[in-house]
């Protein structure tokens, strides 16, 4: 999928590039959340919780129409989406075992 990074709804504050973001998107353990919020839902937003190849956990909320994905917030994991991301990757590969 192609990522529209034509006029993004936030500002790049130096801690993620596009590419780390890409990146977390390609991440074969990224957790991909439809919200159960009807705010985030009627608007179709999704969540991804990805980590980039250098290692650093992102947290994104983004839609998609099938062929883009246009991000519209990415910011470094919490502790609490570290622990929820490293929860569902080890859940990941204890079933792959």
């Amino acid at each position: 999928m192609e990522f529209d990074w034509n006029n993004p709804p936030f500002e790049w504050d130096g801690s993620l590039t596009p590419r780390d973001v890409q990146e977390s998107f390609e991440d074969p353990f990224a957790v991909r959340l439809l919200p159960d919020s009807s705010r985030f839902a009627a608007q179709a937003r999704y969540f991804n919780l990805g980590k980039s190849a250098a290692g650093t956990g992102i947290f994104s909320v983004y839609r998609t129409n099938g062929k883009q994905i246009r991000v519209v917030c990415s910011r470094p994991f919490t502790a609490e989406e570290q622990f929820f991301y490293q929860r569902k990757l080890n859940q990941s590969l204890s079933q792959q075992s």
